[in-house]
């Protein structure tokens, strides 16, 4: 495994351990198998592990699995304050607090305010003494460092990133989003201030990976370079000296174990002229294909009336990655047929989804354009007939 250092020299594993997705059974996290694969990337070289207060069951996973294997002092944990709920000091209090209950811990590595879009969220926690929060707790022992996670646009990443000696950041960045949110300018802006950047959603949801169109898989397999999709947008990341950490939401022993394979020996400026070649090309036909530019990253959810926003939008790229039928089968299979009903004609247009996109979708919008490309008439026929029958069977 490789490492860089963080801001006090301390090493971090290159490939951290993002734990928003973790498999689950029914509405619980697998503690079993998630266990299993922690335990394999902790052996691999990985440890830093990154969850947060809104993760369902995360946090108190992480620390259940730390606390069973003795592990806690041999690894980095990283986790959010919500800095969308807070409107008090006793409320940072209250969700720290809680944050330490859930992970079994009297300290965290690394506390980032979480999805920060606007220096106006950073000016609410300032006037709610956020900065003598921090101070006091660093002085105590309870947080080693601070930072921010980023979602907003660079000109108000980089107000924030000036207004706070921060110990790091963690912004969204991939090949994909190179001039979107942060991008590379707020990427090379920290670096250029000693501030670690810590990188999530480095295969854009799936969509650098298994929603990517057949042309492009084609592109990279016939490369000559012998990497995967996941492998290629890693090494992209990798290459730039910036980079602290890139997350990944490891669900499967085979993503550790390649993950962590690529994490062990890449290196620093190994991409040649034909690899951005090869990325650029891959760039394009994304472009030309993406209707809607959901991560299925789940902020959205729940929807008060229970429509599978990351779902549905899932399906509706899928209907131009790949083709109609794929995209409206899956549907199917994963909306349509649901025990609960989950489809887009079910928004009330309250707007709570949007006002949690990272990504700023029209989602309101969006799901209508999905909806009739999804369920035309003759679908929406089939589909009802099934729901019908699927539920008398019940």
């Amino acid at each position: 495994m490789n490492y860089r250092n963080d801001k006090h020299g301390e090493p971090i594993s290159i490939l951290g351990y993002g734990c928003m997705r973790f498999t689950k059974n029914g509405r619980t996290i697998d503690i079993e198998k998630a266990e299993k694969e922690m335990l394999a990337a902790y052996n691999a070289g990985v440890n830093y592990f990154d969850t947060a207060y809104l993760y369902p069951g995360s946090e108190a996973a992480v620390g259940e699995i730390f606390e069973r294997n003795g592990l806690r002092e041999k690894v980095k944990i990283a986790t959010k304050l919500p800095q969308y709920l807070v409107n008090s000091r006793s409320a940072i209090d209250k969700y720290f607090d809680e944050e330490l209950s859930r992970l079994r811990t009297d300290y965290i590595d690394y506390y980032l305010m979480h999805h920060i879009t606007d220096i106006v969220q950073w000016e609410n926690l300032k006037k709610h003494g956020i900065i003598e929060w921090i101070a006091e707790k660093k002085r105590s022992g309870q947080i080693r460092n601070i930072g921010f996670s980023y979602h907003g646009n660079t000109e108000n990443f980089l107000k924030i990133l000036n207004d706070y000696d921060w110990d790091m950041c963690q912004i969204q960045y991939n090949y994909l989003d190179v001039t979107s949110q942060a991008g590379v300018d707020g990427l090379k802006a920290a670096a250029a201030k000693g501030i670690p950047v810590v990188i999530m959603e480095p295969l854009r949801g799936g969509k650098l990976v298994d929603l990517l169109p057949k042309e492009a898989k084609e592109l990279i397999k016939n490369s000559g370079f012998g990497y995967t999709p996941a492998e290629l947008a890693f090494r992209w990341l990798w290459d730039q000296p910036e980079v602290t950490c890139v997350l990944s939401g490891m669900n499967s022993s085979d993503m550790v174990n390649e993950n962590c394979r690529t994490a062990s020996d890449v290196q620093v400026h190994e991409f040649t002229e034909k690899h951005f070649e090869l990325v650029e090309k891959i760039r394009e036909i994304i472009r030309k294909t993406t209707k809607v530019g959901c991560t299925g990253c789940g902020y959205c959810m729940p929807c008060p009336k229970g429509v599978d926003i990351p779902a549905i939008f899932r399906c509706y790229n899928r209907m131009y990655s790949e083709n109609k039928k794929e995209g409206r089968f899956e549907y199917a299979q994963t909306v349509a047929l649901a025990k609960e009903p989950a489809f887009a004609t079910q928004c009330v247009r309250c707007g709570k989804c949007e006002k949690h996109c990272p990504q700023s979708i029209n989602i309101r919008d969006e799901l209508r354009n999905a909806d009739k490309n999804l369920r035309p008439l003759p679908y929406k026929i089939g589909i009802a007939a099934a729901r019908k029958f699927l539920l008398k069977k019940k």
